[in-house]
């Protein structure tokens, strides 16, 4: 009996952990996405200089340019197009800096 009940702390632990590290994830069922074209449209009135547009743990994922010359990496929710998570590089020693926007 013990043995189950241990399986079962583990197995519900490992559930739990799982279940943290998908909250970065985009989980947005298919029918429910902007067109790539909103994408590239959000991008132009952020001023985004756009290099690339994939798919990242389910979101979107715009890397390019923001208007200060930057290197920016945004992931966007595939609905609603709102900023995930943002990254830039700073030009004075090339740091990278992270802004989360739940």
């Amino acid at each position: 009996m013990i043995r189950l009940s241990t399986s079962l702390v583990i197995a519900g632990l490992m559930a739990a952990a799982s279940a943290a590290s998908a909250e970065a994830d985009c989980a947005v069922p298919m029918a429910e996405w902007q067109p790539r074209g909103a994408v590239v449209e959000l991008a132009g009135q952020n001023g985004w200089r756009v290099a690339r547009i994939r798919l990242d743990d389910g979101c979107y994922e715009v890397t390019g340019l923001d208007t200060k010359g930057r290197r920016i990496e945004v992931k966007l929710d595939p609905a609603s197009l709102a900023v995930v998570e943002m990254e830039f590089e700073d030009g004075d020693g090339g740091e990278d800096h992270e802004s989360d926007d739940d």
